[in-house]
């Protein structure tokens, strides 16, 4: 199966929203562990949460899009844009 990297990027100002739905996220996240490989947090300068990041191991982009789709963060409104894109990893193990 490819690898896929989604990166989610929060609304400006989003930071509640995104920390009223945390655990429900983490929960979500944890229970597909066998497509998600590594995630976490992207920051902003200040190092503050501003978006999520996850590797994934999906037969296709459509799986990618529906676990986007499930995610307690988009379903609350805390991303703003969200990229999709197959990844090869070269270094490390994922």
């Amino acid at each position: 199966m490819p690898l896929f990297m989604l990166a989610c990027f929060d609304k400006p100002d989003s930071l509640d929203l995104r920390m009223a739905t945390r655990e429900a996220h983490l929960a979500y996240a944890r229970e597909n562990l066998a497509q998600v490989k590594m995630a976490g947090a992207l920051l902003d300068e200040a190092g503050a949460m501003a978006g999520s990041l996850f590797i994934m191991d999906v037969p296709d982009r459509a799986a990618v899009e529906a676990f986007n789709a499930a995610d307690p963060y988009q379903k609350a409104g805390v991303f703003g844009r969200v990229d999709i894109r197959g990844f090869r990893a070269s270094i490390g193990t994922v």
